[in-house]
């Protein structure tokens, strides 16, 4: 039961700040500033759902993906390390998504899709489905999983009240420090795969 909680925790920790959580409620503010306080909220929890349906969906079906192109897991692990640490420079210049000026619904394309979950993540969760074969580890990155999103969906419906309290200043240094730990696991990723590469 120990190694499923510490399991539990290692994965909630990692794919909640694998999904930029400071990054996304900064980008969500900008792109919901002209909303009312009911269309902001209901825009959160459908950013959540969607981020869900993605992630697990990669999660569930990416071994596929391995089968179908013949890739190593080794080899996705230094390209989802590379792509994470391009995420994390961005994080930590405090790059910013342009803003469109429409009605279109911004909760799946481009809140969900590519800020919350861009191809980082997703290499992360496909690494993480082909790694993990048992079935305990398996519901343990289930339930982080669900938990790291969840916390995210939070954020968000609660993204007027964050700002108010460490406003944008406090939300972009958050998001930099989020950018360093992403930069850590990118390069313990990239280590590990060219490790296994050369000597396995």
């Amino acid at each position: 039961m120990s190694l499923f909680f510490s399991a539990l925790l290692h994965v909630f920790l990692k794919l909640f700040f694998i999904l930029t959580p400071f990054f996304v409620l900064s980008t969500f503010l900008v792109m919901t500033k002209d909303f009312t306080e009911k269309e902001r909220k209901r825009t959160a929890i459908k950013v959540a759902f969607a981020v869900l349906l993605i992630t697990f969906t990669m999660y569930l079906f990416g071994k596929y993906i391995f089968i179908v192109f013949g890739i190593t897991i080794d080899a996705f692990r230094i390209g989802a390390g590379v792509l994470l640490f391009l995420s994390s420079i961005s994080l930590v210049q405090g790059k910013t998504v342009q803003v469109k000026d429409d009605n279109e619904d911004i909760a799946v394309v481009p809140l969900a899709l590519p800020v919350t979950v861009g191809p980082g993540t997703i290499g992360i969760l496909l690494v993480m489905a082909a790694e993990n074969k048992s079935l305990v580890l398996k519901i343990a990155d289930c339930t982080g999983l669900f938990l790291a999103v969840a916390t995210v969906g939070i954020l968000l419906v609660l993204s007027v009240k964050i700002e108010r309290l460490i406003g944008q200043k406090g939300i972009a240094i958050l998001s930099k420090v989020t950018g360093l730990f992403i930069a850590s696991i990118s390069a313990q990723l990239i280590f590990t795969g060219v490790k296994n590469f050369l000597f396995n």
